[in-house]
């Protein structure tokens, strides 16, 4: 039988902070409810400007804060006060006069904000490195069955209501918060430890880390994996740019899958690729059809039309807030799983609410190219790389045929050289006029992804006759290039770097097309 729950009382408080928010209205209203309070330097300035009655822990201690601040809050009465166990050390603590500190409000450094400016230097880089904090934290989260620890302005208001109905914290309140203290003291020694292993003693970087740590917020437990029989879940990184997929706000719809999540952030990566208005669909993490018009309605019928059959069942992205005219396009026309928007109008709430399964997300400040590393887990290993951001090697675009580019073929090629980036390798997408027409994708072998392109088009009723091609890596061979002109292409872009490129550029001489290199391989696994 489980023990009854317990509430401990909270008669005394430390806080110590470096992200002020809202800490003044906690200490105040803490305060208001009898709570002693107990503070460090510039959290207990800011507490007495307040008019909160606050104790210094120098004079809590005996012991002056020293060496700028280093050394505070190392001394037996404030670790003794957390590492007392309620029932067990009272006689010690009683002898030694370490009263009992019942609640910590700590949080650390900003360690990570600080390595992220350009002009840190090693120096600084230590210096917010925090010592007292993390030290206060574990002790606190260790002895949870007497000690409440709080880590994020967003656990005040808990805390507060919590102490304002029963006087202090119950049990689980007291295990939730530990837990989240842990947490919040392995990310920070995550950070530290990611950011100096990829130094030399001079500050300058030498890579990838020599230790890579991660850690990750579960933001859901999911029904399944790819599969039924597979478990899952979706895990956030806290330090996520803002229009990252990640941070994506559920409006409508059932519950997300595995699949769901993987198809929509493909997606919503591809719609960040341009600055225009656009829509992507997905199937299955590829592209299936990309468009950029001047409205989403405009994009998203000539993204459709590219492989309507592929599209049933998809995810649709678009780079602007999704319209009701837009929304409703997709609702009488498909199936789909679902729709991603920077944001989405009530009108286009209201239409796609008739199919109340179909799963809308907005992501504000999106979409975003991704940032940071891009992690592929291995069979226990993890491969480590940055993103693929840019789009041309150092010498940039290089017109190596006869036939000249221009203005608008040049716009042609770019919009199809995006669009390849997030298709799976091999790939060869075909467009036009901000539109593709055809794509091919993932095979063993780039002139039977040419052939699949061209046969989506055709399945599709699209010409591509006087269309452009793009490639993500170069032709080893002519015959992409022969079966590209067979399909009426006038353009090609492609990295170039064959042995053969000499033949290739020669086959497209010969069949008039005009070819670009772009000296950047794109391949995506």
């Amino acid at each position: 039988m489980a023990a009854a729950a317990r509430t401990m009382p909270v008669r005394r408080a430390l806080i110590s902070v470096s992200d002020k928010t809202g800490v003044a209205p906690l200490a105040r209203a803490l305060a208001d409810h009898g709570i002693e309070i107990l503070s460090t330097g510039g959290t207990a300035r800011l507490l007495r400007d307040a008019g909160v009655p606050v104790i210094e822990v120098g004079e809590y201690t005996g012991f002056p804060e020293i060496m700028a601040g280093r050394v505070k809050t190392l001394h037996p009465r404030i670790h003794g006060g957390l590492l007392g166990r309620r029932g067990e050390d009272e006689a010690v603590m009683d002898a030694q006069d370490i009263p009992p500190i019942d609640l910590l409000v700590v949080n650390l450094y900003p360690f990570e904000q600080t390595v992220a400016r350009p002009d840190c230097m090693l120096p600084e880089a230590i210096e917010n490195i925090d010592i007292g904090g993390p030290a206060m934290l574990r002790a606190a989260a260790k002895n949870h069955a007497g000690v409440g620890v709080v880590t994020d302005p967003a656990q005040y208001d808990r805390v507060l209501a919590a102490v304002a109905g029963t006087g202090g914290l119950d049990d689980a309140q007291r295990f939730e918060l530990a837990v989240a203290a842990f947490n919040h003291v392995a990310r920070y020694d995550a950070a530290i430890s990611n950011h100096l292993s990829a130094r030399a003693i001079d500050g300058e970087p030498t890579g990838f880390p020599g230790q890579f740590n991660a850690t990750w917020e579960k933001a859901a437990d999911l029904r399944y994996g790819e599969n039924p029989h597979q478990a899952a879940a979706f895990y956030r990184d806290p330090q996520a740019v803002a229009g990252s997929f990640a941070h994506y706000h559920q409006r409508q719809g059932k519950a997300l899958s595995y699949n769901n999540l993987a198809d929509a952030d493909a997606a919503w990566t591809c719609a960040g690729a341009f600055d225009a208005p656009a829509c992507v669909i997905v199937k299955h993490a590829n592209p299936c059809g990309v468009a950029v018009a001047a409205d989403l309605k405009t994009a998203y019928d000539a993204a459709f039309a590219t492989d309507p059959t592929s599209a049933f069942g998809g995810i649709i992205a678009f780079n602007r807030p999704l319209d009701e005219d837009t929304a409703r396009a997709i609702i009488d026309r498909q199936f789909v799983e679902v729709m991603l928007a920077p944001a989405v109008s009530e009108g286009a709430l209201a239409v796609i609410g008739r199919k109340a399964n179909v799963r809308v997300l907005e992501i504000a400040d999106g979409p975003v190219m991704p940032t940071g590393w891009r992690l592929q887990p291995l069979g226990g290993g993890l491969l480590v790389q940055d993103q693929d951001i840019a789009l041309t090697g150092d010498q940039g675009l290089r017109c190596v045929t006869r036939e000249p580019v221009d203005e608008a073929l040049q716009a042609d090629l770019d919009f199809v050289w995006r669009v390849a980036k997030f298709v799976k390798s091999n790939a060869i997408v075909y467009g036009r006029e901000g539109r593709t027409l055809g794509i091919g994708a993932g095979q063993m072998s780039r002139v039977d992804s040419a052939r699949i392109g061209v046969r989506k088009a055709e399945d599709a009723g699209l010409s591509l006759n006087g269309s452009v091609l793009a490639s993500d890596a170069f032709f080893p061979f002519r015959d992409g290039i022969d079966q590209a002109a067979a399909a009426g292409v006038r353009a090609i872009i492609q990295p170039g770097g064959s042995m053969r490129d000499e033949e290739v550029i020669a086959a497209a001489d010969e069949h008039g097309i005009a070819m670009l290199f772009t000296g950047m391989r794109h391949f995506r696994h």
